[in-house]
């Protein structure tokens, strides 16, 4: 079969001209994830201090440095947790950087910070925790859609013997995983 064969029943502009596909793939590679959402900050040992009961993204409130500061990826959530006051949830205790650019307009680094919750998701999670003497715990702090958003969650804490008992589960299942590869 010789070149004009093979072009023939294709379109005149597609003619000589391979395609390829191209996949996106996140940073992180793992399933699941939305390719919008860049990470700024994680909690590693909230999973290992809470037993995470559920998940709710929310919004927060930052000014103009805080935000360049986050895009910089200067934050941290080691320390921070969210409380409700007034009616309203806070996040207190996290650390944001200040900007160095910013000069005079800068920020107080760890600032109380209003999240952005609905009446209702108020009324749901933020007094369930208080009721029920749960912890708010912030997860994760990320970038979807051009706005900061943060993953909080309302845990309960975990005495030492759970996590004992969680990392034998987790040293267990690597080793199930090691043999799965192996064959």
């Amino acid at each position: 079969m010789d070149g004009r064969q093979a072009r023939i029943g294709r379109p005149f502009a597609l003619q000589g001209i391979t395609t390829t596909a191209k996949t996106s793939k996140n940073k992180s590679g793992a399933k699941g994830e939305d390719p919008n959402e860049r990470l700024i900050a994680q909690n590693r040992k909230a999973r290992h201090n809470y037993e995470v009961l559920d998940t709710l993204e929310c919004g927060i409130m930052l000014t103009g440095s805080e935000v360049k500061s986050l895009r910089a990826g200067q934050a941290s959530l080691e320390e921070a947790y969210a409380r409700m006051d007034r009616g309203e949830v806070w996040l207190v205790g996290c650390d944001i950087q200040e900007y160095k650019q910013a000069n005079v307009w800068n920020h107080e680094p760890k600032r109380r910070r209003k999240l952005l919750l609905h009446r209702r998701e108020i009324a749901k999670f933020a007094s369930q925790a208080y009721e029920k003497n749960l912890t708010l715990v912030p997860l994760k702090m990320y970038f979807k859609g051009g706005r900061a958003k943060v993953l909080l969650g309302v845990g309960r804490g975990k005495k030492m013997y759970d996590k004992r008992e969680s990392l034998k589960k987790q040293d267990v299942q690597r080793e199930i995983n090691r043999a799965m590869r192996r064959g």
